[in-house]
């Protein structure tokens, strides 16, 4: 991990920090290139769009094929930056996308335990990635990201989980 990848976490933070309160989910993500040009960025809009498949990763993925014109984003090098984990869906999405680098900040149980979003059934897939060659980088300004969520909770923030 560089101080770049450190400074993309932090700013990704601060951005959802300061529009926390929008009518958007508590999640921020964007994926970059490997000389740090900025591909897609995007928010959680699973509530604003009224479709569960709208979660931020998912929507940077979505912008980043279409930017790219490819669904195969492997031949590209690209690293996706979320404020939090991602959820079971959103590492498939990741992983059939073809991204290379998983940088995150909060983990999946401090989202929980937040929130009480339900993250989905993860047994090793950090292990797993990593067998498939995909870079998992975690806990990044973690207590930032766990700040971030709980003023998420305080404003009203809509809290959406499928029964599990």
């Amino acid at each position: 991990m560089k101080d770049n990848d450190v400074l993309i976490i932090k700013s990704l933070l601060n951005e959802l920090n300061e529009t926390i309160d929008d009518g958007f989910g508590p999640f921020l993500a964007a994926i970059y290139d490997e000389n740090y040009n900025l591909i897609s960025k995007a928010r959680n809009s699973v509530v604003k769009s009224n479709s569960s498949l709208a979660h931020a990763e998912v929507n940077a993925i979505k912008l980043a094929e279409e930017k790219l014109n490819s669904y195969d984003l492997s031949k590209y090098n690209l690293s996706i930056y979320v404020t939090s984990e991602p959820c079971i869906m959103c590492l498939g999405a990741i992983m059939w996308a073809g991204i290379k680098k998983i940088f995150y900040s909060a983990s999946s149980a401090s989202v929980e335990k937040i929130t009480g979003f339900y993250e989905g059934y993860k047994p090793n897939w950090i292990v797993e990635f990593e067998k498939r060659g995909i870079k998992v980088f975690s806990d990044i300004e973690k207590i930032e990201g766990e700040k971030i969520l709980q003023k998420y909770v305080k404003s009203g923030g809509v809290i959406y989980k499928p029964e599990n």
